[in-house]
């Protein structure tokens, strides 16, 4: 009598038996993400909310609550409910707001301060800050639902170009300008090659624009303070293709289709040394300064 061998034991892995073997996996590609994430993805919250909601049990999978907000779970088989309705993915929405200083990018602060969601409150769905702006910068910030272009937008790779017109806290000489431009070395690395201009020297303190194509925790200022200065003043005044035009400080807008489309194309190759002296180019002839920047 021929011998067969049995075939491998194999787990069941389907979202119940993952929740009853509480298993926490990594995500993966494709339509399978943790619980948390699909429910951010679709729009209907953060991943914060996403996990109260679940640790609340607001949330369905398959008719089964689930408390587990890293449960695996499959966006296209699985049928996923919040609150006994259809989780189902929002219509994208981009919107740029003008973010004045004193404002923080987060949902909810602990410490009461006040945060760029008291800014657009008449907006129905939820969105996330594209990167992010500290308390103390200014200056344009995209926000969406859209996380696959939220994701395009931060991912280094992509090299959006952000400008920043800024004041420093000292004089800074063209050998330091230099440096910015062929990068300086900062604790997590060098820096990339930055577009840098010198708008003008008044008194002690030297104004730049500076446009950089990654996005680094507290890039400008970390870059300014490796030339042993500080900066006294950040205004981001251009994400990509994307500029203020009418917006005010504190308001809102949508993003035109044609910004949309030219912050997804691929963005412009970064020139890396200083204009001729007396040149024009798109650097030098940019739009006049905004309200808040720095004076």
């Amino acid at each position: 009598m021929k011998w067969i061998p049995k075939k491998p034991w194999r787990q069941k892995t389907g979202p119940v038996a993952r929740a009853r073997a509480g298993s926490v996996a990594t995500e993966t590609e494709g339509t399978q993400k943790t619980l948390e994430r699909i429910i951010s993805k679709a729009g209907a919250g953060s991943r914060t909310q996403a996990r109260t909601w679940i640790h609340n049990r607001q949330v369905q999978v398959n008719g089964k609550v689930i408390e587990n907000p890293d449960l695996w779970v499959d966006s296209k088989r699985d049928k996923i409910l919040l609150d006994g309705k259809p989780l189902r993915k929002r219509q994208h929405i981009y919107i740029l707001l003008y973010k004045p200083t004193g404002y923080i990018t987060t949902f909810k602060d602990p410490e009461g301060r006040p945060t760029v969601y008291d800014l657009i409150k008449e907006i129905d769905q939820f969105v996330s800050p594209v990167g992010r702006l500290d308390l103390d910068t200014s200056g344009l910030l995209i926000m969406t639902n859209d996380t696959q272009f939220g994701e395009r937008m931060t991912n280094p790779e992509h090299k959006v170009a952000k400008t920043y017109l800024l004041k420093c806290n000292s004089l800074l000489s063209d050998e330091a300008l230099e440096k910015l431009r062929t990068g300086v070395e900062l604790s997590d690395g060098p820096t990339r090659p930055a577009v840098v201009k010198r708008v003008r020297d008044s008194g002690k303190y030297t104004h730049l624009e500076i446009t950089i194509t990654e996005g680094r925790n507290r890039q400008v200022r970390r870059m300014i303070e490796a030339l042993d200065s500080k900066v006294l003043k950040l205004v981001r005044t251009q994400i990509g293709p994307v500029e203020f035009g009418d917006l005010k400080i504190g308001e809102w807008r949508e993003l035109e289709s044609e910004e949309l489309a030219g912050l997804i194309a691929t963005p412009t190759r970064t020139r890396t040394s200083a204009p001729a002296p007396g040149s024009r180019t798109r650097e030098t002839s940019r739009s006049p300064r905004r309200p808040d920047a720095p004076k």
